[in-house]
């Protein structure tokens, strides 16, 4: 067995050096991924909004006296169901709350902490608002301003 002593490794310095620069390569990426799962998630919840705005007027487009949901459990259970039982519990960093009457209904996305940070609401209008703060509703329809999305 030969030992060979000339042969030379990493210096601990070369090493810190690497490790410096894969933690502000990481320091740099982490934040435009959370950015980028924020708005995926927004992305998302308007989708189910949308959603959520066609099983309304479905479903009151079926009853006997035009009326719309008065949850989303009216929604998730009927036979056959206007959406799946997913609307029921927080979706995409959101809780959804439907409430509806014969003439009106308001889904309001309230969202969790950390993982979203717009509020959005439809009503019956069909139109989704979205707002930095909390919007009034869903009693009251989208009320308390907002900005309008388009599609």
């Amino acid at each position: 067995m030969f030992i060979q002593l000339n042969k030379r490794g990493f210096t601990l310095v070369e090493i810190m050096i690497v490790v410096a620069i894969i933690g502000l390569l990481a320091a740099i990426a982490i934040p435009n991924l959370m950015r980028a799962r924020m708005n995926a998630n927004e992305g998302a919840i308007k989708s189910d909004l949308r959603t959520l705005s066609s099983a309304a007027e479905s479903y009151r487009a079926a009853q006997v006296t035009p009326t719309y949901p008065a949850d989303i459990d009216a929604l998730a259970d009927a036979t056959p169901p206007y959406v799946d039982a997913t609307f029921k519990a927080a979706k995409h960093g959101y809780n959804i709350v439907l409430t509806g009457a014969a003439q009106t209904f308001a889904a309001l996305a309230t969202p969790i902490a950390n993982a979203a940070v717009n509020y959005y609401c439809v009503d019956q209008t069909g139109v989704i608002v979205m707002k930095a703060t909390a919007l009034t509703g869903p009693a009251t329809g989208c009320a308390g301003g907002g900005t309008a999305i388009a599609g």
